[in-house]
């Protein structure tokens, strides 16, 4: 996921590293603006220039001049070139745009090297939010019962890995990127490393200090070529993100979800469901829990169960005046 920044145009290259310098954003971030750009740029070289698909394009040759040249008409045309030909839908025409807005108001209100921002009034694809999935109380406990019972090796390892994504709420990137001296050493708290390089503070409950007391007695003895790495892989190296997503589609099966299209990020999800739901945790809070900058993204999780809708029209003080007597 490394970016070849020469390979790129200067002005891009100079986007990229402000965000990544100055705005804190996450090197996958910037690597997704990169691909994003670079085939932004590419479509427009081509059709300026009537090239073929397939023609090869040196980016690192687009001068200032030329993305000073590029009106909003072409930009409109990218994203139905990306909705007819690639099939994207809403969501990813949405994170394209993005990256083209925020390239070009970098260039034309921060750097001053363009005389207008031809990206600064296309409002964005309307995206259809659907509500997250998300596993049961029943189900939660029955993938807990999978790695306890089924597990061979690491078992102790996926169930605390397990316990912390369903109690906690964290996405996988930030569970791989924890060490030791993130753990505090009475097992009350940990600090995980989201998105933009921002730390919170976790608060770790009964089940998750047990499960990583279980699995720091095994941990001690573990070597680990990051000997700072909390969970180690079974080649001595931190646990990546891809290993984690293996290993919860392992246990699914095991519990016998895997017909259900769950994943690792489903289990974030669930979380912050059955806090909100059965915990009946405040949304506000249930933002910092889960390092949302924004109050309406955590909205999405906050989705009330059917039960709990029953149970308020039930409550209606209304509901009474017209039962037969």
């Amino acid at each position: 996921m490394k970016i070849q920044m020469e390979k790129l145009p200067p002005a891009v290259a100079g986007f990229l590293s402000y965000k990544l310098s100055i705005q804190g954003a996450s090197e996958k971030t910037v690597y997704e603006y990169s691909l994003d750009l670079s085939n932004f740029l590419r479509y427009v070289i081509r059709q300026k220039n009537h090239l073929a698909e397939d023609a090869e394009i040196d980016l690192s040759t687009v001068t200032i001049e030329d993305i000073a040249a590029i009106s909003t008409q072409n930009i409109y045309e990218y994203l139905l070139y990306t909705a007819h030909t690639s099939g994207n839908q809403a969501a990813a025409r949405a994170r394209k745009l993005s990256a083209i807005r925020g390239f070009f108001k970098f260039l034309y209100a921060k750097e001053k090297s363009i005389p207008d921002n031809p990206a600064k009034d296309i409002d964005a694809p309307k995206v259809k939010h659907a509500l997250p999935k998300f596993l049961s109380l029943e189900e939660s406990q029955a993938l807990l019962a999978a790695a306890k019972e089924h597990g061979k090796q690491n078992t102790k390892r996926d169930f605390a890995i397990l316990t912390l994504f369903l109690n906690c709420g964290m996405r996988v990137s930030e569970l791989c990127g924890i060490s030791l001296s993130d753990v505090s050493s009475d097992l009350t708290q940990l600090v995980v490393t989201g998105k933009g390089s921002k730390q919170r503070l976790i608060y770790l409950n009964d089940a998750c200090r047990r499960a990583l007391a279980d699995y720091l007695t095994e941990r001690a003895a573990l070597f680990c070529r990051d000997r700072k790495a909390l969970f180690v892989s079974r080649n001595h190296d931190r646990l990546s993100p891809k290993s984690v997503q293996w290993l919860v589609y392992k246990y699914l099966e095991l519990a016998g979800l895997g017909d259900k299209n769950y994943s690792v990020h489903k289990l974030r999800h669930t979380a912050a469901t059955l806090m909100y739901n059965t915990g009946k945790v405040d949304v506000r809070v249930l933002k910092d829990i889960l390092g949302h900058e924004q109050l309406n993204t955590t909205q999405i999780y906050t989705h009330v169960s059917a039960e709990l809708m029953k149970d308020a029209m039930e409550l209606n003080p209304l509901n009474s005046e017209n039962k037969d007597e």
